[in-house]
């Protein structure tokens, strides 16, 4: 027999956890990261990414927004073992997929991720659906109001020199010998 709860604050009916009306609650917002080796030419990428997006659908999932690959340069170099020899890579394609599942078929996309040579390193984690990226505010600029007058200060043995005063060309050289040396 099914449980149904009264809520006391509204008129609503809330049905009890495992409940079929609560079946969406185990359908969860994701997004995968990507990195893509550099590598991998420019007009393969798409086809990888296509793989992942096919991968997300076939373990049930619905795609909710996506950010195109584009190649950019690591924060730091990383080295994959290949073949018995250490590759370093300074540059990757980066993107990202937001997608909705059950949380129970996310190990199959990790597994496919995991798999795929092409792949440099990923994360998935839960998210939220909403568009959470920052838009870049321009910056403000403090204006100072200063009520002192900023008078030039004189260099330290200026006192000693003239200005306009000619100089003898034995003076010069002197004076050129003294910073060549």
């Amino acid at each position: 027999m099914e449980e149904i709860i009264k809520d006391k604050n509204t008129e609503d009916t809330i049905a009890p956890q495992d409940s079929p009306a609560n079946a969406v609650e185990g359908v969860r917002v994701y997004e995968v990261g990507y990195h893509i080796l550099s590598t991998v030419k420019e007009e393969d990428v798409e086809g990888i990414v296509l793989m992942i997006r096919k991968e997300i659908e076939k373990i049930g999932g619905s795609l909710i927004s996506e950010g195109a690959p584009q190649s950019i340069k690591l924060s730091y170099t990383m080295t994959v073992n290949k073949g018995g020899k250490n590759v370093h890579y300074e540059r990757a394609y980066f993107g990202w997929i937001k997608f909705e599942c059950d949380a129970g078929n996310v190990p199959a996309l990790n597994e496919m991720l995991r798999s795929d040579k092409n792949v440099l390193r990923y994360i998935i984690f839960k998210t939220v659906r909403e568009d959470t990226r920052m838009v870049a505010r321009p910056r403000m600029l403090r204006e100072i109001k200063r009520t002192d007058t900023i008078t030039s200060t004189p260099k330290k043995g200026a006192e000693d020199e003239k200005v306009g005063e000619e100089v003898s060309e034995k003076d010069l050289d002197k004076a050129l010998e003294d910073i060549t040396n």
